[in-house]
């Protein structure tokens, strides 16, 4: 028995070795059910152990496939074959001056670096291509505008390589660059920092340069390095760089294919000359363009495709000769055309993008016999009538009540003394003071006041108001979190009818399907939004492949498109295609934080302009905490030290997704506030509204006080009586009873109160979002129309 106690297990005898080194289970199969036993658990073992082999590898040769993959997907991007794009090289000058001098002279020498490099520019090109046959690699150019937001981060989003021109004449680090911080936080590509123009200036001079802007981009992007080219070697060093160098990957761009424009037309409908088909040339890029889905254009919304022409790539040359294989001119004729893809009406997405709602949809039926008998039976009480009383008379007689208004006005004359004794304080304040007397001898001087009275005029009254009057709010709720005045000129049952009290705001329930406002009937929900969004991403790709030189058609576009990009070659146009549910009206919810140079206070339900994804727009959301549990309190404010959580109606769009929030000024200039992710389009976070209600103690007893200010009547302690109360040094409580009718309370806590402690009571209510939804149209067209007037003048 002693050796059985140390046993691991029923089979530990058989785990023992023979003297020869030979497992015991490896003998000869015996006849015995011990021995059936032991060979059985012996194949089992063998069994799980060649699984085991085929399991490593298994490991090894997907480890080995993604290696292969990785390699390919690196030697494709901007490779001569006719699958894969151009590698997209994006020019933003740091120079806060239009400098345009240097930024020619370095753009003119990237053009000689190589003299074999061919360069396909036509006049009607909107962007510059130059391969590069040495290093096998095709590079497409954008020049960007410094001074304009809009068209730097739609040209941030589709671009490989950043090439952050910096030059001599700007050394000043002031950290004002509001493109490049909209960049940085929003979609930050590869970022290559350049330094154009340092050969006419000294040793020294070019050596204080350099320190300067290497410790600005030492605390804006860490340990990167700033590049000189200013002659051909350099530049050429810096090709093979931007060739080989690795590039970020960004997960919002990889789910979704995009078509940055080569060259726009437009065609008008003939029964609406405002409305048209928008032809758009360029590569396909990162995923599959379907002809059957909707694509988006920044700040003109939604719309769909009829044709897709796939057509020869352009910008193709011969490894051999280092010659053009068709440099052709696109044209309308479709010499280049190798076949069409057309939408299919029956799987073709729509553009309704919100619920029909049915007015008779949540309308009651008229209730059955049964109902209304189970009304009657639930609504009978008992009664003591008397002797032969109908059923009908039975109805009019009334219950006796003990009436307890015994103790009336017990603590008026108290109140009154009170109220007396502070008029006496009011009126002892001396009145008769006086200033002293100025003297007269007094020197005379003159001072210039040009720069002050500038300065008053540049200040506007009424927003300065404005913003102290909203500054005074956040103090005071800071100070004084989510308390509010009871009315006396309103009874308080009425005046927070909506809210109720909660034993736990952690762990009571509340039904997030309640109340729900008639904006929720339009909006689209997911059953299970993680499980959508999976099956979304991986659906297959069918349509346009990446990589292939395409001319799309969108149907029923708007003429100002065309009259805003197709003119303007310095704004770039890029195609989005949405996945599907991505054009519907959702609740979602996003994850900000105040960015550290804005100090003004931003309110709870105040406009502001969202740049999430693709899209931009106008919206004002409902902030709330960031916290886990189905219940998320409502902020007044945007917290400074914490993120938020906004809440709004807008387009469905799948995470992963960066999100920019920006304010407008009177002047038409917006300024980055917030910065952000997005969270989830999740239409059931409950979020709980808190107001506290406070009143102090007027007589502290040791079991009990009596507590004033809280209300002003004895219907209102009656109706909140039910609902617990608390002060700020932790004690915990409830009301007994009503004293008097001027709203004095009897409340009893579980320790005896200081007579500086404040009683709180705790209301909530659930809050929605407006639907304040803008999908910035009208902005982008009053913009394009006073940049025309400015030209005209």
């Amino acid at each position: 028995m002693a050796q059985e106690t140390h046993r691991s297990g029923p089979f530990k005898q058989d785990n023992k070795r023979h003297k020869f080194g030979r497992h015991r289970s490896n003998r000869a199969i015996n006849t015995t059910n011990k021995g059936r036993k032991e060979d059985i658990k012996h194949v089992t073992k063998r069994k799980d152990l060649i699984k085991r082999h085929e399991r490593r590898n298994q490991m090894k040769q997907l480890r080995q496939n993604k290696r292969y993959d990785t390699i390919a997907n690196k030697r494709g991007i901007g490779s001569q074959t006719d699958i894969c794009p151009p590698i997209v090289v994006t020019i933003l000058d740091m120079n806060t001056a239009d400098d345009t001098k240097i930024k020619d002279s370095f753009f003119e020498l990237i053009r000689n670096c190589d003299p074999n490099c061919i360069i396909n520019c036509d006049k009607n090109d909107r962007n510059i291509h130059i391969s590069f046959p040495k290093l096998k690699t095709r590079f497409e150019f954008i020049l960007l505008d410094n001074q304009d937001l809009y068209s730097s981060l739609d040209a941030a989003k589709v671009t490989d390589i950043l090439l952050l021109l910096h030059s001599p004449n700007d050394t000043t680090d002031d950290g004002n660059h509001p493109i490049l911080d909209a960049i940085y936080s929003h979609i930050l590509p590869t970022t290559v920092h350049l330094i154009h123009g340092l050969d006419g200036l000294s040793l020294k001079k070019k050596n204080d340069v350099k320190k300067v802007i290497q410790k600005f981009i030492n605390n804006k992007f860490g340990d990167e390095k700033l590049r000189s080219v200013d002659t051909i070697s350099e530049a050429l060093q810096l090709i093979h760089f931007i060739s080989n160098c690795k590039r970020k990957d960004n997960a919002f761009r990889l789910h979704r294919s995009q078509v940055l424009a080569e060259r726009l037309d437009f065609s008008e409908n003939s029964d609406d000359l405002q409305l048209g088909t928008l032809k758009i040339w360029g590569y396909v890029r990162n995923r599959a363009l379907d002809v059957n889905s909707l694509v988006h254009i920044p700040g003109f919304g939604d719309y769909q495709m009829n044709v897709i022409e796939v057509l020869t790539d352009p910008n193709l040359f011969n490894r051999k000769n280092n010659k053009l294989i068709s440099n052709m001119n696109i044209d309308d004729n479709n010499t280049n055309l190798e076949f069409v893809l057309r939408s299919d009406p029956t799987i073709q997405q729509t553009l309704d993008f919100e619920n029909i709602v049915d007015p008779m949809e949540g309308e009651q039926t008229w209730p059955t016999p049964e109902e209304l008998n189970a009304a009657q039976e639930s609504q009978k009480s008992i009664k003591k009538v008397p002797k032969g009383t109908s059923d009908y008379q039975a109805v009019w007689i009334l219950d006796n009540e003990d009436d307890n208004n015994s103790s009336n006005d017990n603590s008026e004359s108290d109140e009154e003394d009170m109220i007396m004794e502070a008029n006496n304080e009011l009126d002892s304040v001396d009145e008769n003071s006086e200033d002293e007397d100025k003297d007269d001898d007094m020197d005379t001087m003159s001072v210039t006041t040009t720069n002050e009275a500038n300065y008053d005029q540049k200040i506007d009254i009424t927003e300065e108001e404005a913003a102290l009057k909203k500054f005074k709010d956040q103090r005071l709720n800071e100070m004084f979190p989510d308390e509010v005045d009871t009315p006396i000129d309103q009874p308080a049952k009425v005046r927070f009818a909506r809210y109720r009290g909660l034993k736990s705001f952690r762990t009571s329930t509340w039904d997030f399907n309640e109340n729900l406002p008639k904006d929720y009937s339009r909006i689209c929900q997911f059953e299970n939004f993680l499980r959508t969004k999976k099956r979304v991403f991986n659906a297959d790709e069918s349509g346009a492949q990446s990589g292939w030189f395409v001319c799309v058609h969108v149907i029923n576009c708007p003429k100002t498109v065309y009259e805003m990009y197709g003119n303007n070659n310095k704004k770039p146009l890029i195609l989005y295609s949405l996945l599907e549910h991505e054009h519907r009206m959702s609740t979602i919810n996003l994850v900000i934080k105040k960015v550290s140079s804005f100090s003004e206070s931003l309110k709870s339900k105040e406009s502001f302009i969202f740049h999430l994804g693709c899209r931009r727009f106008r919206a004002s959301p409902i902030f709330s905490a960031h916290t886990n549990g189905d219940k998320h309190k409502l902020e007044r404010f945007m917290r400074s030290d914490v993120p938020v959580v906004a809440t709004l109606y807008a387009p469905i769009t799948f995470p992963p997704s960066s999100v920019l929030v920006y304010k407008q000024r009177e002047d038409g200039s917006q300024q980055l506030v917030a910065t952000g992710s997005l969270l989830s389009c999740n239409p059931n976070r409950v979020i709980v509204k808190r107001i506290v209600l406070s009143g102090h103690p007027f007589k502290i007893n040791r079991k009990h006080a009596v507590v004033r200010y809280m209300f002003f009547n004895r219907d209102d302690i009656m109706w909140f009586k039910p609902i617990e109360l608390r002060t700020k040094y932790g004690r915990k409580g409830h009301i007994r009873e009503p004293l008097g009718t001027h709203g004095h309370m009897k409340c009893v806590f579980d320790r005896q109160l200081n007579s500086q402690d404040t009683v709180l009571m705790n209301l909530y209510k659930r809050v929605f979002p407006k639907w304040t939804y803008d999908s910035l149209d009208n902005v982008l067209q009053s913009t394009y129309n006073n940049n025309n007037e400015k030209m005209n003048q």
